[in-house]
């Protein structure tokens, strides 16, 4: 169990140089708090822009509630600690205070005590970070010392990696814009070579080409680069023949 700030620091100046993605460095999170604290449950949530906390992270699998479980600013003890940049405590009944929201679904809000502190980044607040213990637990100052630590020196790494993700994310959905462009371009020329070659409507060139491409299950691109290279070859081969005679 890590229990010194120098080692939390340790183990965090690896989790940063590793440059894991956004996932990873939050299982990794999760496996340090449960390192720090010995709780038997630690969930992640991260804030979006939409003014919600959204669940991120889990030492119990938690397939179908990872991205889904949303919770407002000031709505439950999460809510509450994201809005407040304050911890909350509670070593026995936490499900009877009265800011708890409970979620069926979350084995953890069955459990005695909890521990939820905020997750810090330049000062705004980008996430909450929640320990549970089956059994009452009474949380010592060290504990929520060495925790709200955590949450403070891993939000900044967190929002590296988070930007690093939106980034390749936006990058890639640019890739993709200029992919579905050039498609688009490449039908569109092939299209008007079956007008031209078979006299055909706009209409009825696009059902030729998208039959086609369904016939022999390839991608309508690779059909129309087909039809254009064929066109091509075609259209050089007269152009020599002009220039022979």
């Amino acid at each position: 169990m890590v229990t010194s700030l120098l080692e939390i620091l340790h183990q965090i100046s690896k989790i940063v140089s590793s440059e894991l993605n956004l996932d990873d460095m939050l299982r990794e999170l999760v496996r340090l708090t449960v390192d720090v604290t010995g709780c038997d449950a630690c969930l992640i949530y991260l804030a979006d822009p939409g003014g919600e906390v959204v669940l991120r992270a889990s030492q119990l699998p938690h397939t179908a509630e990872i991205g889904n479980i949303r919770i407002k600013l000031g709505e439950g003890v999460t809510g509450w600690v994201a809005e407040h940049r304050a911890v909350v405590a509670l070593a026995s009944k936490a499900a009877s205070d009265r800011r708890f929201k409970n979620f069926p679904t979350l084995v953890e809000d069955t459990y005695e005590a909890l521990l939820s502190v905020p997750l810090v980044s330049s000062g705004d607040v980008i996430g909450v970070i929640n320990v549970h213990h089956r059994d009452a637990h009474a949380h010592t100052p060290d504990e929520v010392g060495l925790l709200t630590f955590l949450g403070e020196q891993m939000g900044g790494a967190i929002s590296k990696s988070r930007l690093t993700d939106e980034n390749a994310r936006l990058q890639e959905e640019t890739l993709e814009m200029k992919r579905q462009l050039e498609t688009r371009k490449l039908v569109e020329r092939a299209k008007g070579i079956l007008q031209s070659k078979y006299k055909l409507s706009e209409e009825s060139a696009y059902l030729r080409l998208r039959n086609e491409s369904r016939r022999l299950r390839r991608p309508m691109r690779e059909l129309a680069e087909a039809i254009i290279l064929a066109e091509d070859v075609v259209s050089s081969a007269e152009s020599k023949a002009g220039e022979r005679s």
